[in-house]
């Protein structure tokens, strides 16, 4: 069957979901609701569908928030919910599709009706909804005393580690999963942080707390498993002659539950298709674990799903758990860093390694020890590479994932000795064969370019240069066409410095006696001999430690010795230019000696001759180019805007425009 969007559109004259959000109260043993959660969906065919399901429960959603004081009847739909899960596990290992089916059901007209209410109200007046008995004849109308929101939290977090993933039970863990994500959505429709409130109390520090492991390892093996949505199977239960939640709604637009969540592409402003996305148990896990990792620290306690994250270790590590780690737990690192590489096009995939490559040791241990880092490195550089096509955020982790792995020396070692071939997505030239770090090294500077001429962030600029630094004692047998990118960056950095300074000179001839406010050129001016200074020092670094290994570069520094003669003198770069004049004289001299119109081949026997000829001496040594990633340099709190972002472009369900959080202060572009 199609979907059948007409039907959805009188989903607000179904007799029972009337009946549902009416004044009467519903007895929690009355048939209606086996009659309600008894309809079936299919696989959705767009997000359109869901769409529509939505508007059309928003209304219905109004009333049953205003008849729910009275009726009780949300409070029973969620302990019909609850009192199928506590036979789930048995369940599945029965295959009783049935109870797994109307489980499901329930659950799925939660998530519904919680996303109207969380829009609609604080978080107080939704526990009060949570509160609210049916004051049926005879009845007590006081609210009862358990805590009916802990109790459903702490029930779908048991659901999500105690089921097993299997081609029955995929869509609610699937929901679960994404009835969590919902319950946390009062991020979207808050300006400020929130770092309290009672579903964060419920999470951080109730009955779910002991879950914390258990959860943060789910999780990631959803992630790691990458498992796709089963297809739709045919209707296992035949359609009644009064059907529960319209079977219209059954037969086509309910199934848009799986596309909620396929909205907006992640922030991937290249268009990768989300709106059929194969994956979306893994992609919702991922984003979950995101959410959890990033939840502020509580006054008097540290967030613990943080702290289970940065402190898990590899099945095959054999040494006893620490008892000041409480949240610690095994699981495949080999399996995990698999997935790491094979995701990286989405920007919640890039988000984790971030977090696990700066946060947990071992994992970062293990990702460096690792002889495929290929595998891992090449994934970022593309990112890097389409640039233009990835929103900034995307780009920022890229590059700080790198300026993280170039603090390893071992690293910057090995990459040069990783051979590639035929790089397709590299366009500018044909590359058929080019060490890692030579790529690594033409995919920053033309980072770097790309930013010069377009966004102009320093702060990108920082972390890129601050990567090069980093290699830089360590290049080795450079690419040509890495040194002469080296080469050129330099001369386009020496371009604009003689441009800035020229507009600085003629501006100040031009307003003698005038005395409105000159443009900051020293501004302009110290910033870009900043970078220049950076790029001179990393020369230096390569030549000092490493000539010999790189005659390539030495080549392209002869070819363009004429764009150092102005910095000479230049009281900014004197010191450092002292190694580059030693250089540069030493193998013209050595060229000159050896004769005119010489061939390419000839020039470059003569450098490699001479490197192995100049002493080492004679080159001035400076202090070791070393920088290290430190996320206090980043602004409080700047990953919770970030991951709320994701969340919401990829959906959840959340077709809502935000109203709160600024989710991004910086471009997009």
């Amino acid at each position: 069957m199609g979907a059948n969007t007409s039907q959805v559109s009188d989903l607000s004259d179904n007799p029972s979901l009337r009946t549902l959000v009416g004044t009467e109260s519903i007895s929690e043993n009355d048939p209606f609701w086996n009659q309600l959660i008894s309809f079936t969906f299919i696989s959705p065919t767009s997000s359109g569908d869901s769409k529509l399901l939505e508007e059309a429960v928003i209304p219905l959603a109004k009333i049953l928030i205003e008849n729910n004081p009275r009726s009780g009847n949300f409070g029973a739909l969620v302990r019909i919910f609850l009192g199928r899960t506590k036979e789930l596990k048995v369940s599945t290992e029965c295959q009783d599709q049935l109870f797994i089916w109307q489980a499901h059901n329930a659950l799925f007209m939660l998530r519904c009706l919680l996303k109207v209410f969380i829009r609609e109200m604080s978080e107080e007046e939704l526990h009060l909804q949570f509160s609210y008995q049916e004051r049926a004849p005879g009845s007590c109308a006081e609210t009862g005393s358990e805590d009916l929101l802990e109790e459903l939290l702490s029930n779908l977090i048991h659901l999500i580690v105690e089921v097993p993933l299997l081609d029955i039970t995929y869509s609610i863990l699937f929901e679960a999963v994404t009835t969590l994500l919902v319950f946390f959505s009062y991020q979207l429709f808050n300006k400020d942080i929130l770092r309290d409130g009672l579903i964060y109390q419920h999470i951080m520090k109730g009955r779910c707390l002991s879950l914390t492991s258990r959860l943060v390892k789910t999780l990631l093996y959803n992630f790691i498993r990458q498992e796709k949505c089963p297809p739709p199977a045919t209707h296992i239960f035949e359609q009644k002659a009064e059907g529960g939640l319209l079977y219209g709604l059954a037969s086509g637009v309910a199934s848009g539950l799986w596309s909620v969540f396929t909205l907006g592409g992640a922030g991937n402003k290249a268009g990768v298709d989300q709106e059929h996305n194969p994956l979306p148990l893994s992609n919702q896990s991922l984003l979950l674990l995101l959410v959890l990792a990033n939840l502020t620290d509580g006054p008097d306690w540290p967030n613990p799903y943080r702290q289970a994250i940065t402190c898990f270790r590899n099945t095959q590590d054999t040494s006893s758990m620490s008892a000041e780690q409480p949240h610690t737990f095994q699981i495949n690192f080999n399996s995990l860093y698999t997935a790491l590489c094979e995701q990286q096009r989405s920007d919640q995939a890039t988000l984790l390694l971030y977090t696990l490559l700066h946060q947990n040791a071992n994992m970062r241990t293990y990702m460096l020890s690792r002889t495929d880092m290929d595998n891992l490195v090449l994934p970022i550089l593309e990112i890097l590479y389409h640039v233009e096509n990835r929103n900034s955020h995307h780009v920022y982790m890229a590059l700080i994932i790198l300026l993280i792995l170039t603090e390893d020396d071992a690293f910057n070692r090995s990459v040069h000795e990783v051979e590639l071939k035929n790089i397709t997505w590299y366009t500018e030239r044909t590359l058929t064969e080019i060490s890692l770090g030579s790529l690594l090294i033409l995919v920053v500077i033309r980072t770097i370019q790309f930013n010069m001429t377009r966004t102009r962030d320093k702060y990108l600029h920082t972390n890129c240069l601050a990567a090069l630094a980093n290699m830089s004692a360590q290049f080795r047998c450079l690419h040509q066409y890495a040194a002469q990118r080296i080469i050129s960056l330099f001369a386009l950095l020496s371009k604009k410095h003689n441009k800035v300074l020229e507009q600085a000179t003629q501006s100040l001839r031009g307003r003698q006696g005038d005395d409105t406010a000159l443009p900051d050129y020293a501004q302009d001016l110290n910033v870009i001999e900043e970078v220049i200074r950076m790029m001179l020092e990393i020369i230096n670094s390569c030549l000092s430690n490493s000539l010999h290994h790189n005659p390539n570069l030495v080549y392209a520094l002869l070819y363009k010795r004429e764009l150092f003669e102005q910095f000479r003198t230049h009281p900014s770069f004197q010191d450092i230019m002292q190694n580059l004049d030693t250089v540069i004289g030493f193998f013209s001299q050595r060229l000159e000696q050896a004769g005119s119109d010489l061939s390419v081949e000839r020039v470059q026997e003569v450098i490699i001759k001479g490197a192995q000829a100049l002493p080492t001496d004679r080159l001035k040594k400076f202090p070791e180019l070393k920088f290290k990633y430190v996320e206090e340099d980043q602004p409080e709190d700047f990953f919770i805007p970030y991951v709320w972002s994701l969340v919401f472009n990829a959906g959840v369900g959340l077709h809502w425009s935000p109203h709160g959080i600024e989710l991004f202060s910086m471009d997009s572009g």
